[in-house]
């Protein structure tokens, strides 16, 4: 029980400051966001028809939560498990142009997540989707983008520690950009866990690109669904992938958070390889997959940043359920109240 807890670990915040605290977080960044990347707000949908293939279907073991309509003829529905595949049609349906996209609150129900500080199965983030241009695919516009939001994310840090001046800025001024297959060159005898919390302790912030295909080693970093970014086309760099995940060291905890999955979507080539890869070549059947190969959809890039995961980092929580309500075990409970904090 006092692993679930830093030692020594207090709240620099009450309850009641908290509260304000991460509404405080989520209007500031969701402005810094929008802003940066010419995103607007969209409502979209809690759950999806199952079998249309909207539904994200993650690292494609976790299982979505299913229920029936009763007034639709029993209807299968599925709740959303990210809505990387619904955002992407959104952004064709509604017309976008390249240089604009849509941001919307996505909440998610996983039952086959981990259970700890750092993960709950209620996900809680902004899932956001922008159109690009063709020649746009590639290394550079990834970067770019990665690096706009890290600018959102840094704004947002300033404005919470000078209304809340208990939690104090740190992340480092740049973002450090390094290759998954670079990252095994540098530390082989580490897993991809262990190699992400030594660069995330060394730099402050990373963002690792590349994740989803095999290294060189024959084990990807990390898990990756094919159908949505793109993490088997050769980058400029001589490695593989146009995606990645924003990554930084949190000294409260004292060890590393990700806080954004995101990448350069899936083009016609790069889906049809990516299911061959996977053993999938049945889901281009599908309604969505039928869609994108039909050109229906624009080139986008995008992605997921956690609400809870970055209200967590600025306010220097040590536990997700300090920041959002979920389930947890009595033991977690029974931590929080001894670290004199409050779980949801």
């Amino acid at each position: 029980m006092s692993s679930i807890f830093p030692k020594g670990y207090r709240s620099l915040i009450d309850q009641k400051q908290t509260e304000k605290a991460i509404k405080f977080v989520k209007d500031t960044f969701e402005r810094e966001l929008s802003g940066e990347l010419c995103l607007s707000r969209f409502t979209s949908p809690l759950f999806v028809a199952k079998g249309s293939g909207i539904n994200d279907d993650l690292n494609g073991v976790e299982r979505p939560v299913s229920f029936q309509v009763g007034n639709m003829n029993n209807t299968s529905m599925e709740i959303v498990q990210s809505l990387a595949k619904w955002k992407r049609m959104a952004l064709a349906d509604h017309g976008f142009e390249p240089g604009r996209g849509l941001y919307t609150d996505m909440n998610a129900i996983r039952p086959d997540d981990d259970i700890d500080a750092i993960h709950s199965i209620y996900v809680d983030q902004w899932d956001w989707e922008k159109v690009m241009a063709p020649d746009q695919r590639c290394l550079d516009y990834l970067k770019q983008t990665v690096s706009k939001i890290y600018e959102a994310m840094k704004r947002t840090q300033f404005l919470v520690s000078e209304s809340f001046s208990q939690c104090k800025a740190d992340l480092p001024e740049d973002i450090t950009f390094i290759s998954s297959q670079k990252a095994l060159e540098l530390y082989p005898d580490l897993d991809p866990v262990s190699r992400e919390k030594r660069l995330a302790q060394e730099h402050g912030a990373i963002f690792i690109m590349g994740i989803g295909a095999a290294l060189s080693d024959g084990v990807s970093h990390g898990g990756r669904s094919p159908d949505y970014d793109d993490w088997s086309t050769p980058n400029s760099e001589g490695f593989e992938g146009l995606n990645g995940d924003i990554i930084v060291w949190d000294k409260i905890r004292g060890d590393s958070l990700e806080l954004s999955s995101m990448g350069i979507r899936v083009d016609n080539e790069a889906l049809l390889r990516q299911l061959e890869i996977r053993g999938c070549m049945d889901r281009k059947n599908l309604y969505w997959h039928k869609r994108l190969l039909n050109g229906d959809f624009p080139q986008t890039i995008g992605g997921g940043i956690g609400q809870s995961r970055l209200c967590m980092f600025l306010l220097k929580k040590a536990h997700i359920g300090e920041v959002q309500a979920s389930v947890w075990p009595d033991e977690v409970h029974e931590a929080a109240k001894a670290a004199g904090t409050f779980i949801f």
